[in-house]
């Protein structure tokens, strides 16, 4: 995003010390600054504050990351010269951050939303309903409703947003997108490696790849596949997160329902290529809080998609428009049963979405969902300068 918004302007990120990877650790400093692609037009200028760096798979100490980044980041953004404050959603209340220093610095801001809070700490039962939440949740308003701007994943988050009072138009969409190939270009060769140990022996394989959070219909995934043991028919989570302990002790040793950690960056094409079939899944009661965006790159892989969701989710919805997705209802385990047994018995069916979901991969090329972030930008600074000629005469 900030390499396809420096194309044109100058773009400076505050962000905290990387706490996701120890490979990418920063010393200690009060603030430090990188320039990025220095000499050319546009540059990028990445300050970092001296947050904690805690791993975050332990809550307290991660709610102490955003903290302290906080803490240390507003003090330095409101001496920053700049024409418009964009804010995303990590931390879970930098919305509400955000906002607060667009108003003392009399800015346009723009609300980038990557996951809607305080909904999903709430559907997450990381915050229990209460004087809190309802807190969070009118800090949360007022911020959507101070937003020139708010950019959403999808358009059941679009739903989800104008539920919320907020003007529709003022609501833009911009998907994660994939990288599409260009034409000719040949695509990375396969690790048979990677595909053994996903397929196993299994005659269909049903994939998972990807974070195992609270968002997901895990229990009727799970009890689906226990019922399909006698077909061969596997479930494969490839990945790992808060649910996957509790995941592993309800398939209680179902010799078809396996888990295997990440795989390297590089290996992505190999996963991707691995599955009959992947399965995408929001619980309901989630519907527009959590977007998967991996759909995108099961796509431009030319593989089906299972939706494991509510009808009115992105992956349902488009699925079924463009042919590349069946969905099921993530609270019921025997349609989910039936559906698979169909498609493992119709290889015909399988292929002609996977045919479907190639052709409808360019749609969402992450370079043309970039640009979208660009004409934002561009209509903001046309009517900052439309304002500022009105103001003269």
């Amino acid at each position: 995003m900030a390499e396809a918004l420096a194309v044109r302007r100058e773009v400076t990120v505050i962000c905290g010390r990387p706490s996701y990877d120890p490979t990418e650790r920063r010393r200690w400093k009060l603030w430090q600054t990188e320039h990025l692609d220095k000499g050319k037009p546009g540059s990028i200028v990445v300050i970092r504050v001296g947050s904690t760096a805690y791993p975050r798979m332990r809550m307290n100490l991660r709610i102490l990351n955003y903290l302290t980044y906080v803490a240390l980041s507003v003090p330095r953004a409101l001496f920053l010269p700049c024409d418009v404050v964009l804010a995303m959603t990590d931390p879970p209340f930098q919305g509400i951050v955000g906002a607060f220093v667009a108003l003392l610095k009399r800015k346009p801001y723009v609300y980038n939303i990557q996951d809607l809070y305080p909904d999903m700490a709430v559907g997450g039962s990381i915050v229990k309903p209460g004087i809190l939440a309802r807190i969070w949740e009118r800090l949360h308003g007022w911020a959507l409703r101070r937003a020139s701007c708010v950019v959403v994943l999808g358009q059941d988050m679009c739903a989800r947003i104008a539920a919320k009072g907020v003007d529709p138009a003022r609501v833009n969409i911009v998907r994660h997108g994939t990288a599409i190939l260009p034409d000719g270009c040949a695509p990375a060769p396969l690790d048979p490696q990677v595909i053994r140990a996903i397929r196993s022996d299994f005659r269909f394989v049903l994939l998972h790849a990807g974070n195992l959070g609270f968002y997901g219909a895990w229990d009727t995934l799970i009890a689906a596949a226990r019922e399909l043991v006698q077909e061969n028919i596997g479930l494969v989570f490839v990945g790992d997160g808060a649910q996957r302990a509790s995941m592993e002790v309800a398939a209680g040793g179902s010799a078809n329902v396996r888990f295997l950690p990440f795989f390297a960056a590089s290996k992505i094409p190999s996963v991707l290529a691995a599955a009959d079939m992947h399965v995408v899944t929001v619980k309901r009661g989630l519907e527009g809080v959590v977007v998967p965006s991996k759909m995108y790159g099961i796509l431009a892989a030319g593989k089906p998609i299972l939706a494991v969701a509510p009808g009115e989710t992105d992956a349902a919805a488009l699925g079924a428009r463009q042919g590349f997705a069946v969905s099921a209802d993530p609270a019921k385990p025997a349609e989910l049963v039936a559906i698979i047994r169909a498609l493992a018995a119709n290889p015909g069916k399988v292929k002609e979405m996977g045919v479907a979901a190639l052709a409808a991969a360019p749609t969402y090329d992450r370079v043309k969902e970039l640009q979208k972030f660009v004409q934002i930008m561009d209509r903001l600074s046309a009517e900052k300068i439309a304002a500022q000629q009105a103001s003269l005469r």
